[in-house]
């Protein structure tokens, strides 16, 4: 899936990941390919992505939204 991660100041990741964990306010939230269609907020923690290639990148955010939809993520995080 493409995931897109945006900060007010830059984007922090643009690129194919096969998985995604996200700090949802409810606990964390694991998304892979063809995963259902998804709007939430997040809560304050670690985003973990896992490229296609490579080790995990690990990212802290404060709070924000996530949109899953056709194997694309796009996070607004703060």
């Amino acid at each position: 899936m493409t995931v897109d991660i945006i900060t007010p100041e830059n984007t922090l990741y643009s690129g194919e990941a096969k998985a995604v964990v996200l700090p949802g306010i409810s606990g964390s939230l694991g998304v892979l390919n063809n995963h259902a269609p998804l709007i939430t907020a997040l809560g304050k923690g670690k985003i973990k992505v896992t490229p296609i290639s490579g080790s995990d990148i690990h990212f802290d955010i404060k709070g924000g939204m996530v949109e899953v939809s056709k194997n694309r993520m796009t996070v607004l995080a703060e």
